[in-house]
């Protein structure tokens, strides 16, 4: 461990401390402590039906004892392939409650990617939905050999939705999530599991272009949760018994299932369940449900910020917000705080980091632009590019490192990949930026990210936060396409707000000239209807940048 005190520590709001003993153990623990301690209590609403904690608690044993009996335990892994439903959590808590390993799969998957992670993982378990687009992905999948059982959940079971579903086939190796659990009955005995153990592969991108499974054991996760905790005991999250937090976020993703579901559940708070984003029902949630905690991603709070209802809309119950899973125009917040009245705050966290890694405090000195401050129990510093071993002192730029409890060993199946991610025991993130000299953390870009124009490092996450100052953008992408003269020069991709013009590129430049370098400006600017998104919402410029490949 590096000297203490750390440089991040004189900037914790009154009350945290970095060195709060962090809790581990498995998620059957935690499931089994939070639907004993708060029994009545709702958990989650859901199509405006309730389930409480002590009927959560029931299904979790219940389908973790059909597991146990279908012969599955510590060396098997079960897919998830789920919208966010009920489901979700029921199986989750269940398989780690029974020890079996857990891979989550995106809704939002090409097929090719889905084959290659049931494949990778070794499931040959599938639970799903019978609403169509999914189940019509499985039953290829089904019928392709790469699954021996498909549970599947019918939508109808948690109220009409009105959304398209499939018949489920006449088939041994198909059953319906219900039956799948009728007949279980609970072992005398649970498994033991141990916190080291591997609790699920949560894919993330890969060098070479396939995706890389991160384990995250028992300990990780349940270190990621209390590391929150530890954090937010200061801060004002309300009164558990009452809070009400939006969770649209995706479950498959690891900042909504662990930064909110887990997080919220050990709290004994009410999580309002929801399938997909819409600004309207989010306004909905606030003003007719007195939601107080929403937990969303940039691409959200843009939409929200930008939306009509946004300037009359009653916010008067929200308590918290938070932004996360990519760095949050400056504008964006500055913004929200001038209509709520407090503070949008974000942080940065990996797949790899489970996904705790840092926070931006609620109040005290406001630094904008800063990914904010480690969170207790976790190290972090910055390396020099040319040599990870080597440290660098505030304000110098290289790669952000870090390590902690929640920190995954490395990716399924990969150890050269593995290898190559960490120095000693201290991970390296591909995040480039800098810490000054509070421990305030700050990200130029990600190290693939980066432009070389004219020989400069060019970074076009800080072009992308000055041009969301202009009035009329409503999303951007910058990226570094080719340039006779430059060798590379940025462009910029760009939707407008409701009700806004275009503009010309020279225009830009003249709105940039007081916020970016010579060297910074934008030397392309293209308009779009949209721009691409990853499954969890954010803005792809991978996905940008390979559009743009294959139509050259």
């Amino acid at each position: 461990m590096a000297s203490r005190p750390f440089a991040w520590e004189k900037s914790y709001p009154p009350g945290v401390r970095w060195d709060t003993p962090i809790r581990i153990g498995t998620i059957g623990s935690l499931i089994d402590t939070a639907t004993a301690t708060f029994g009545t209590r709702a958990a989650f609403e859901f199509r405006d039906q309730i389930i409480t904690y002590e009927d959560l608690g029931r299904r979790v044993r219940q389908f973790a004892s059909a597991l146990l009996q279908a012969g599955l335990g510590a060396d098997d892994t079960v897919a998830l392939y789920l919208p966010n439903m009920p489901t979700h959590p029921i199986s989750f808590f269940g398989a780690g409650k029974a020890g079996v390993r857990l891979v989550h799969l995106s809704p939002l998957d090409a097929e090719r990617v889905l084959a290659y992670k049931l494949k990778d993982s070794g499931a040959r378990t599938l639970v799903t939905s019978n609403i169509a687009p999914l189940f019509g992905m499985a039953l290829k999948l089904h019928a392709q050999g790469l699954i021996d059982r498909l549970i599947v959940a019918e939508d109808a079971d948690f109220g009409p939705s009105g959304l398209p579903t499939l018949p489920i086939p006449d088939d041994p190796r198909i059953v319906t999530f219900s039956a799948f659990v009728a007949s279980a009955t609970e072992p005398a005995s649970w498994p033991k599991v141990e916190p080291e153990t591997v609790a699920l592969l949560q894919y993330t991108g890969g060098t070479t272009g396939l995706p890389k499974g991160a384990m995250l054991s028992h300990k990780n996760i349940t270190a990621a949760v209390s590391i929150y905790d530890a954090w937010q005991a200061a801060l004002p999250t309300g009164d558990p018994e009452k809070d009400k937090i939006i969770l649209v976020l995706p479950l498959f993703h690891i900042y909504a299932l662990t930064s909110v579901m887990l997080r919220q559940i050990t709290r004994g708070a009410c999580l309002l369940l929801r399938m997909r984003f819409d600004p309207d029902q989010t306004f909905d949630d606030f003003e007719k449900r007195r939601a107080t905690i929403f937990p969303g991603v940039p691409t959200m709070w843009i939409a929200l910020v930008n939306h009509p209802r946004f300037a009359t809309a009653d916010l008067s119950s929200l308590i918290y917000a938070a932004s996360g899973g990519a760095p949050l125009p400056v504008e964006i917040a500055r913004r929200f705080e001038q209509r709520a009245g407090f503070r949008l705050t974000g942080g940065w966290g990996m797949t790899e980091t489970s996904p705790s890694g840092t926070n931006v405090p609620n109040f005290g000195v406001s630094k904008p632009g800063t990914i904010g401050l480690p969170l207790p129990g976790l190290e972090m510093d910055i390396c020099a590019l040319d040599d990870p071993a080597r440290t660098l002192p505030p304000g110098e730029v290289g790669e952000i490192r870090i390590r902690g409890p929640n920190v995954t060993r490395g990716y399924w199946n990969k150890p050269e990949e593995t290898a190559a991610s960490y120095v000693d025991d201290w991970f390296l993130t591909g995040d480039i930026g800098y810490m000054d000299e509070d421990g305030f953390f700050f990200i130029v870009d990600r190290k693939k990210d980066m432009i070389i124009s004219g020989g400069f490092n060019v970074y076009p996450q800080m072009i992308e936060q000055a041009i969301y100052e202009h009035p009329a953008v409503g999303e951007v992408i910058v990226l570094g396409v080719p340039d006779t003269y430059r060798g590379e020069a940025a462009k910029a991709f760009v939707t407008l707000r409701e009700g806004a013009k275009p503009f010309s590129l020279d225009e830009l430049q003249a709105f940039l000239k007081d916020k970016v370098g010579r060297h910074e400006m934008p030397q392309g600017l293209e308009f779009r209807d949209s721009l691409p998104k990853t499954p969890v919402g954010k803005l792809s410029r991978a996905e940008l940048r390979s559009e743009i490949k294959a139509a050259v």
